[in-house]
């Protein structure tokens, strides 16, 4: 048996990325945010206002890409949000009301939208409209 063939005989078959339905969708959420964050930076004038999203909660953040600092944040995790009664969407209104005033408080009034690789339906759109409301502008 040639050298060749016995690289060949220690080949181990891997197995290729993204073949089961979680993973590619967890990899072409990551592909898709990665393309939006070549566009879009947060400065401390324009923060970043990033959402992200899971099957039960939604957090966003506004960030100060520059300085790599926080500025503010919510989260539907937060007591007086879970308290809430109603359906995702009217959580996630709710969480958009508490970005705006915190952003006021730190003396943001504009943002740069950062959906996080989501679509921009749904919570995300609710949480967009109410952060609107609340007197950001982006």
């Amino acid at each position: 048996m040639s050298q060749q063939t016995a690289d060949k005989a220690n080949v181990v078959k891997r197995t290729p990325r993204g073949t089961d339905v979680s993973t590619k969708r967890r990899l072409s959420k990551a592909r898709r945010h990665f393309r939006l964050r070549k566009k879009i930076s947060g400065t401390p004038e324009r923060p970043r206002l990033v959402v992200n999203r899971s099957s039960r909660h939604i957090h966003v953040q506004l960030i100060d890409d520059l300085a790599g600092h926080t500025l503010a944040s919510a989260s539907s995790i937060e007591a007086d949000v879970r308290a809430l009664e109603g359906d995702k969407k009217a959580v996630s209104a709710k969480v958009g009301e508490l970005i705006a005033s915190r952003a006021k408080a730190a003396g943001v009034e504009a943002v740069v939208f950062d959906r996080g690789g989501n679509n921009y339906s749904g919570r995300v759109a609710a949480l967009a409209d109410a952060a609107r409301e609340g007197g950001l502008t982006f």
